[in-house]
């Protein structure tokens, strides 16, 4: 099997040593990189109210990415659906493609992306209901796809029938992905037809089951004619295995903390994470977290990479690349996690 294609999950990290444009300022520089370096596309995930995370608004990010590289695709891992209106985020999207044709990935959720009290004013804040928003995700989607066509829809109000469309003369469409964490959204995918990513960086588990769900379920339509998909992973590649280790411990000790219901905080440099002591209980959780994520030197993560993709039968591989930051780092600029896209994208081609 030929080495997979990359692409880049970014949730645009907020360092102890950065403000939030600081952290825009580093994601246009990784994302100029990925561009440089083959990578076939971009994706910037939704998350409210974290400290260590800017990545708060997928369409406005994705304009400014889109508008600072070239070739590469731009989208949303993915866009929240439930917190958001179906007509906004088609409107928003037949937008970008508008702007941007051919360069749009649309990647739809059924997550909240944060706490209950931010999603509260997401949602009910906005007169919207978020049990029922959930619960109507299915139709949810289906007025996106819907709005999103050149012909869109037709609405029937007190006895007249009226035109919506998303955007007035579209030509072309975004792609639109599902993305999940469970066999919802899999077995969701399959039935409409359309491709779906499974969030392998996150969870972990369940990868193949979910994958061998949404293929042997797949139903052809005029979005797709067979199953598409990729694999997503946590990656710090760096010169030596003792770098990418020091490098790896801010996120892990990110993930500890966020899994474990501790108060969240901006990433840590790796100096303040090495003089951080973790507790006895957590070291499990940290062990396998590192067993699931590339955490090497580039033959290494190479290895890894085409295995991954080799036991789930992909083609792509989307890299979080969650490389920390010594302390004296330029606060607009991310080298570690640039770096790993470097390294990534010449082991792979070489």
């Amino acid at each position: 099997m030929p080495s997979p294609a990359l692409s880049v999950l970014d949730l645009v990290p907020v360092r102890s040593d950065q403000t939030s444009g600081d952290a825009l300022a580093a994601t246009r520089s990784l994302a100029a990189v990925a561009d440089d370096h083959g990578f076939r596309r971009y994706w910037l995930a939704e998350h409210h109210n974290m400290p260590a995370v800017a990545a708060t608004n997928p369409p406005v990010l994705i304009a400014m990415v889109a508008s600072a590289t070239e070739r590469i695709r731009v989208g949303s891992g993915g866009v929240m659906l439930p917190n958001h209106a179906p007509l906004v985020v088609a409107e928003q999207f037949a937008l970008l493609e508008a702007a941007y044709p051919g360069r749009i990935d649309l990647g739809i959720g059924r997550a909240p992306g944060t706490d209950p009290v931010t999603s509260w004013a997401l949602r009910h804040g906005a007169g919207g209901v978020t049990d029922e928003a959930v619960t109507r995700f299915p139709e949810y989607v289906d007025h996106v796809l819907t709005m999103m066509n050149p012909g869109g829809a037709a609405l029937s109000v007190a006895g007249r029938t009226h035109a919506l469309r998303a955007t007035p003369h579209a030509t072309s469409v975004p792609d639109v992905w599902l993305l999940g964490s469970s066999d919802y959204s899999a077995r969701l995918a399959a039935e409409r037809g359309l491709p779906y990513v499974y969030a392998h960086h996150f969870s972990g588990a369940g990868t193949a089951e979910a994958l061998a769900l949404y293929r042997d379920s797949f139903r052809p339509s005029a979005h797709l004619a067979e199953p598409r998909t990729f694999l997503t992973v946590n990656a710090v590649v760096a010169s030596t295995q003792e770098e990418a280790d020091r490098l790896a411990l801010p996120q892990l000790l990110a993930m500890v903390e966020l899994r474990t219901g501790q108060p969240l905080t901006p990433q840590r440099l790796v100096e303040e994470a090495e003089k951080h002591e973790l507790p006895s209980p957590h070291h499990d959780l940290v062990t396998a977290m590192r067993d699931r994520w590339v955490i090497a030197d580039p033959d290494t993560a190479r290895g890894r990479i085409e295995a991954l993709a080799t036991e789930h039968e992909v083609d792509e591989v989307m890299v979080h690349p969650v490389a920390g930051a010594w302390t004296g780092t330029d606060p607009t600029r991310s080298p570690a996690r640039e770096e790993t896209l470097r390294l990534l994208g010449l082991a792979l081609a070489g």
